[in-house]
Order: structure tokens, then sequence, then C-alpha cells
């Protein structure tokens, strides 16, 4: 399966079936999936599932094709995980602890943030980087088994 850079092709044109609908069941439980997927971390295909949800009742080839392109969207970030993370060294003199903080993104949606005071008093900036950088990397353990 070729990944691809878009969840939905402009060009596509989804319509109504005119026939019977064969698989409505399972065509329903994917589009449930879909939206709950959408609604929790991946609001990047709302419009592909706000238009496949349309014809739940009536579902045809072109909106299998159109699934499969979502999938194929998938396929292509499936495996980024992303980690940033900072810290400041005391920047206010009524302050005795840095602050450091990270955010984790996987497949274009957030998974995990935090911000707060450092446990430590550390002397050095260069210090709270290296407090900053063990608490992402225990993060980044966690979600990485997770």
């Amino acid at each position: 399966m070729t990944p691809v850079s878009t969840p939905y092709d402009a060009n596509t044109q989804l319509k109504k079936n005119k026939g019977e609908a064969a698989t409505q069941l399972e065509y329903a439980r994917i589009i449930g999936s879909l939206m709950h997927l959408m609604n929790f971390t991946r609001l990047d295909i709302s419009y592909v599932i706000c238009r496949l949800n349309r014809y739940t009742q009536n579902s045809n080839y072109e909106h299998y094709v159109t699934i499969v392109r979502l999938m194929k969207y998938f396929r292509g970030i499936i495996d980024v995980l992303e980690g940033y993370n900072d810290a400041n060294w005391i920047s206010d003199s009524d302050e005795i602890k840095s602050t450091s903080g990270y955010i984790f993104i996987f497949c274009g949606g957030v998974v995990s943030w935090k911000s707060s005071k450092q446990s430590l008093i550390t002397r050095f900036t260069m210090e709270s980087e290296f407090v900053a950088l063990e608490s992402v990397g225990n993060e980044a353990n966690w979600l990485r088994n997770f």
C-alpha cells in the first residue's frame, strides 16, 4: 500500500448509491471507528469523515476507495512519534527551580505534554537542560512501550 500525502482527493465525486448497499453494517462500523479516531486525535481527517458519513445508508464502491485512500494516508504517517522539550534556567529572582516541558506528537496529534517546575534545584542552564532531557526520555520510553 503506497502512502499518500493527503487524506482526501478533491477530484473524488462521492454520490448517493442508487442501487442496493451491500455492506451497510460494515461501512457504518468503519465510519464509526474513524469518527472516534477523528474526535480524539486526528482532526485533519474531519472533512473526509464528514463526507463519508453522509452515505452510511447508501455507500458504493467510490466510498470504499476513499476509505482505502484514508488508510494509505495513515500508512504514510503511522510510525512518526515526534518529541520536543525545553527548559529554562531560573528566569525570575523569586524562583529557585527551573521550568521544563515537553510535547509528543504521534501521527500529527498531540498524545502527551507537560510543563512544570523541575524537582531539583539546578545551578546552571546546562544542568536544567539535562534534568529536562531525563524527564522527556522517561516519557518517550513509556510511550514507545505503550
